[in-house]
């Protein structure tokens, strides 16, 4: 098993940054990949950015957003910046033994997700 714990979520202004966490636990050695979502009220879960945890290779949808992993904490996170009121949502850090896909349904494992909400 795997679990994922997300944290550094909250209300900020709109052009500000704001760095969110995931602490990664279990079997993380059988791990394909980790990724972020964000998930808008009444949308589907878009992918922000993606991390092959074998080697570390990244790879960001978003030119704001950059993913980056702490061996030493076991800790992914996600670094926004010039934050806007569409980035508001839920985040929410997902990781799976096979994939480092683009979808959120090739992904098994999820954390509880934190809020970011962007004022503007």
């Amino acid at each position: 098993q795997v679990q994922l714990l997300e944290s550094g979520g909250g209300l900020v202004q709109a052009g500000a940054s704001l760095r969110l966490s995931c602490v990664v636990s279990g079997r993380t050695a059988s791990l394909a990949g980790v990724a972020w979502f964000r998930q808008a009220s009444g949308k589907e879960r878009d992918i922000l950015a993606t991390l092959r945890w074998d080697d570390g290779n990244a790879d960001s949808l978003e030119d704001r957003s950059t993913i980056i992993r702490d061996d030493a904490k076991n800790t992914v996170y996600l670094q926004m910046n010039d934050l806007k009121a569409e980035d508001t949502g839920v985040y929410y850090c997902a990781a799976d033994r096979i994939s480092v896909g683009w979808r959120y349904t090739e992904y098994q494992y999820w954390g509880q997700g934190t809020q970011v909400t962007v004022s503007s």
